[in-house]
């Protein structure tokens, strides 16, 4: 269990504060509206109303007890900016702070989070990858040049084994997962079951979506 700080219950913090909540960790939620406060109180283990950019009261939060502070106040730049500055002079080791455009996630970066979150960015790279793409059905970048991306087994490839193709030899990527499509009985809706232990005998098949890491060009030359 970790415990966190969230400073902005707007739509992305409330979220985020919500599923840190629910996987047990200690949530203290921030926000200058004691409505978006109240409104939160069901997931947060307890929250605060006030200034985010009063030094006297990110002081009085106790902020370098936390293990995470996470600056969710993407739409308001100055404050944003400002108290990323402050819990990184007070010594905090881990904030995490919202971006929402390219010039903010910039600034963020020179104010020193330690990690950025870019909504808009991160959404229209995948949206991008995911709808440009005829066998891409989902996607996940890992770093700069690295993703890991879900793609429909190539018809060429049904029938053959996975060590029959000898794709890491070949191409420089592996296979970490394959996920199988199953029509749950009688109800005519589909679920799906993740393999992640992969042996060289497991024979590709119709329905089947393959989980592959690799760098980008490594992924576009084999997967053409």
């Amino acid at each position: 269990m970790k415990s966190i700080l969230i400073i902005g219950l707007g739509r992305f913090g409330s979220y985020t504060a919500r599923k840190l909540f629910e996987q047990g960790h200690e949530v203290l939620g921030v926000d200058q509206q004691a409505e978006m406060v109240e409104r939160a109180m069901g997931y947060l283990s307890g929250g605060q109303i006030g200034d985010s950019t009063d030094p006297e009261f990110l002081q009085s939060l106790g902020v370098r007890n936390f293990d995470v502070c996470i600056v969710a106040i993407g739409d308001d730049f100055k404050s944003s900016l400002v108290t990323t500055t402050l819990l990184k002079e007070m010594g905090v080791g881990h904030v995490v702070a919202l971006a929402s455009e390219d010039v903010h996630e910039f600034l963020l970066k020179r104010m020193g989070a330690d990690d950025i979150i870019y909504p808009h960015k991160q959404l229209g790279e995948w949206a991008a990858v995911r709808f440009g793409s005829d066998h891409v059905t989902d996607f996940f970048r890992i770093d700069d040049d690295t993703a890991v991306y879900e793609m429909e087994v190539p018809a060429r490839w049904i029938g053959r084994t996975i060590g029959e193709l000898d794709i890491r030899r070949r191409y420089g990527i592996s296979i970490i997962g394959v996920r199988r499509s199953m029509e749950t009985y009688g109800s005519g809706q589909n679920k799906s079951r993740t393999e992640v232990m992969i042996l060289p005998e497991l024979m590709l098949k119709e329905k089947m979506t393959l989980l592959v890491l690799g760098d980008d060009a490594s992924i576009k030359k084999c997967f053409k």
